[in-house]
C-alpha cells in the first residue's frame, strides 16, 4: 500500500509539470478522383500548312527537271523501242544481242542529249500547263471531274508535243543511225549537228514531217497519262486509303496510267517513228508514208496490224517507268520546295 500510494503521487506530481495537450484525429477521406493538375500554359507549334499553292514558276520547273531525271533514267528502252518498232520498216528482225555487238552498250544512250533538251520543252509544257488549266477551269466551275481532266489533258499534250517537234526528231534520227547499213547512216555527231544538218539538206519543215502522229500520240499521253493519273491518285487515295501525292499514291497511279496510255499510243508512235526516220525513194521521190491514217493502213496491209506493236515491251518500259519516275521525282522536288522554302 505504501509503495502504490508513493507511484500513484509521483504520476501526479509529473503530469502537472508536463502538461500533453490533447489533439483531434484527423479524418482521411480517400477519393477515386485524380488530383486537379494546373494546366501548362499553352504553347503556340507553328505547323506547316499541308495544302501550299505553289507558284506557277515552281510547277513549271518542277516538271521539266522531273521529266529530264525521268527521261536519262529510261533512255535505253526508248532506243531499243525505236530500233526494235524500225526493224521491220528496213525488212529486219529485230535482235537484242546483234543490235548490242553492232554498237556496243554505250548504243543504247544515242541520242540521249536529245531526249533531255526534249523533255525541257515536252514536259515542262505538258505537265505545267495541265495543273495550269486545271487549277484555272476549277476557280471558274468550282469543281474538276474527269471529263474537264480528259479535254485539258488533250489540248495541252497536243501544244507540248508541237513545241518539242524538232527534238523529238532528233532522238528518232539519232537512236536509230548506227542501225542503218554504212553507206545509209547520217552520221550524226550531236544534237546540234542533227538540227543543223536537217535545216540545211531538208530544211525546217522536216522538223514538223511526224507533227501529226506525234501531237495526236500526245493528245493521248495527255488523257491516258496525265488526266488519268490525276484521277488514279483520288481513287486510290478513296479506295486505298492512300494519303493524296505521297509516293506510294504516285507510284500506284503512275503504273496503272503508264499501262494504259501505252496500249492506246502505241500504234500511233509507231507511225510517229516511221514518218520521221522515213527517206524519199530514190526514183520516185516521194515518201511512202504521208500521214497518220495511211501510214496505219499501210503496214497493216503489208506486214499486219500487230506490227504497229512491235517494241511493245520496251515502250512500255519506257511509258511506265517514265510516267512512274518522272512524277515521282516531280513530287519529291515539290516536297523538298514546300519543307525548305515555304
Amino acid at each position: 500500500q505504501l509503495l502504490s500510494s508513493t507511484v500513484a503521487s509521483a504520476t501526479t506530481s509529473y503530469s502537472s509539470i508536463i502538461h500533453v495537450p490533447t489533439r483531434k484525429p484527423h479524418i482521411i477521406i480517400m477519393s477515386s478522383a485524380p488530383p486537379a493538375q494546373v494546366p501548362a500554359p499553352a504553347v503556340n507549334v507553328a505547323r506547316k500548312p499541308t495544302n501550299v499553292e505553289l507558284p506557277k514558276s515552281v510547277i513549271f520547273a518542277t516538271s521539266g527537271l522531273g521529266g529530264m531525271m525521268g527521261w536519262a533514267l529510261i533512255h535505253p528502252a526508248n532506243t531499243i523501242a525505236v530500233r526494235w518498232n524500225l526493224a521491220s520498216m528496213q525488212g529486219k528482225k529485230f535482235n537484242f544481242g546483234t543490235m548490242i555487238k553492232q554498237s556496243g552498250w554505250i548504243g543504247l544512250y544515242d541520242g540521249l542529249t536529245a531526249g533531255v533538251l526534249r523533255q525541257v520543252f515536252y514536259a515542262t509544257s505538258r505537265f505545267g500547263l495541265f495543273e495550269s488549266f486545271r487549277d484555272h477551269l476549277h476557280q471558274i466551275r468550282g469543281k474538276t471531274d474527269f471529263a474537264a481532266r480528259v479535254g485539258i489533258g488533250a489540248i495541252t499534250g497536243g501544244i507540248a508535243a508541237y513545241i518539242s517537234c524538232p527534238m523529238e526528231v532528233a532522238v528518232v534520227r539519232m537512236s536509230n543511225d548506227s542501225t542503218l547499213p554504212a553507206a545509209e547512216r547520217r552520221n550524226y555527231t550531236g544534237v546540234v549537228d542533227t538540227a543543223t544538218r536537217i535545216i540545211k539538206e531538208e530544211g525546217v519543215t522536216t522538223f514538223w514531217r511526224g507533227s501529226t502522229p506525234f501531237v495526236q500520240r500526245a493528245m493521248m499521253v495527255g488523257v491516258f497519262q496525265v488526266a488519268t493519273l490525276d484521277q488514279f491518285k483520288e481513287l486510290y487515295a478513296h479506295y486505298m486509303h492512300q494519303k493524296k501525292n505521297s509516293i506510294p499514291n504516285v507510284f500506284c497511279a503512275a503504273m496503272t496510267s503508264g499501262l494504259l496510255y501505252s496500249l492506246a499510243t502505241m500504234p500511233l508512235e509507231a507511225s510517229k517513228n516511221r514518218m520521221a526516220f522515213q527517206k524519199a525513194d530514190a526514183v520516185t521521190g516521194k515518201l511512202p508514208y504521208t500521214g497518220t491514217l495511211q501510214t496505219i493502213r499501210k503496214v497493216s496491209a503489208e506486214e499486219g496490224f500487230l506490227a504497229l506493236y512491235n517494241g511493245f515491251l520496251p515502250y512500255y518500259i519506257r511509258c511506265g517507268g517514265h510516267t512512274v519516275s518522272m512524277f515521282i521525282i516531280v513530287q519529291m522536288l515539290r516536297d523538298i520546295y514546300k519543307n525548305n522554302y515555304v
